[in-house]
């Protein structure tokens, strides 16, 4: 056999050996590297103007409740000073009701005469003081007596102004409201829940509230946080209510941004929390659905102060003017909590 023979044979046989090792199964025990895939996002179809009205109404709600709270601070503050000058007035008015009397019976002529007939110059001097004081003391009874009536005239007009306030702001609320029940009717929203099933608990973790604006109100807000689920961003407020949520003890998997899809999530302003470490799945034994069912809670309690818009979860969906309603999206929200914030 040539040399160039023995090559050729060489280089064949290598390759047969080759290829029986490619097609011997791999041993117990091994796995060939597999990448975990990103776990697919929820599927949500958009309602035409639906998310819209949610953010606008949502804001508008948000406002008009601002205003209410800090109206009924007021008046609270308000009442109490009514409060104290009736209360001032009251302890004043006799006093002064007596010196006016004594005035009356005694006239200036006679207190004149009172000092006129001292026995001696020092005596009217004496005289002459005292009656200084008395008049100087009667009337810093009266001024105060004044200062006191004024105050609580003027506390009282506040508080009509305050009222008027409230009810302005009630009004909206309710006009808010109708709003929101319209445009929840088209995802069947029209079922109030209530009762045990509101997935409403005092017993909820309390959140750290997030800044709002000087007014009460809640400032809009760019994405420009990064976001620790995604390689996306995510608004301030979205980023304080994810660590709140983590903070409470809710470590689950939660995506936040993607940048396709309807209503916030491309705008960094919400969250889907999984029921699992990993991806979504709809929840498949009660502690699954215990644990959304208290996120959901915790959403709800504090949601004033985290600046939430409204919350999906387990065919229902929360917002603030209206509590929770029935939900039929594309997505009936059994496999994950849905967070939207304003």
């Amino acid at each position: 056999m040539t040399a160039a023979r023995r090559r050729w044979l060489a280089t064949a046989l290598a390759l047969v050996a080759a290829a029986t090792v490619a097609l011997v199964p791999p041993a117990p025990g091994y796995a060939a590297p597999n990448p975990t895939p990103t776990p697919a996002a929820p599927k949500e179809k958009e309602v035409p103007m639906l998310g819209d009205v949610l953010a606008s109404t949502g804001k508008q709600y948000a406002k008009a409740k601002a205003v209410l709270d800090k109206s009924r601070k007021r008046q609270l503050q308000l009442d109490l000073q009514v409060q104290q000058a009736e209360q001032r007035i009251e302890e004043l008015r006799p006093q002064v009701t007596k010196f006016a009397a004594e005035s009356y019976r005694s006239g200036r002529i006679s207190a004149m005469a009172a000092m006129l007939n001292a026995s001696d110059p020092n005596g009217f001097l004496e005289r002459a003081t005292a009656l200084e004081q008395i008049n100087q003391y009667n009337a810093g009874k009266l001024t105060a007596l004044a200062e006191a009536e004024r105050t609580a005239a003027e506390a009282k007009a506040a508080i009509d102004a305050e009222v008027a306030t409230q009810k302005a702001a009630a009004d909206s609320i309710a006009k808010q409201k109708r709003a929101a029940e319209n445009a929840l009717d088209l995802v069947g929203g029209g079922i109030a829940l209530t009762g045990g099933e509101d997935l409403v608990s005092a017993t909820s973790p309390k959140a750290r509230p997030a800044p709002r604006a000087a007014d009460g109100s809640w400032p809009d807000e760019s994405c420009n946080q990064e976001d620790p689920t995604t390689s996306g961003c995510i608004t301030k407020r979205t980023l304080n209510a994810y660590k709140e949520v983590k903070r409470a003890g809710f470590n689950k998997f939660v995506g936040c941004y993607r940048p396709g899809g309807p209503y916030e999530h491309p705008k960094g302003r919400a969250c889907d929390w999984s029921l699992r470490s990993s991806g979504f799945a709809r929840a498949s034994s009660t502690a699954e659905k215990l644990y959304g069912n208290n996120l959901a809670a915790f959403l709800v309690r504090n949601a004033d102060a985290l600046g939430i818009l409204y919350v999906i979860w387990y065919k229902r969906i929360w917002f603030p003017a209206t509590g929770w309603k029935s939900y039929s999206g594309e997505s009936d929200h059994t496999d994950h909590v849905h967070m939207s914030m304003l």
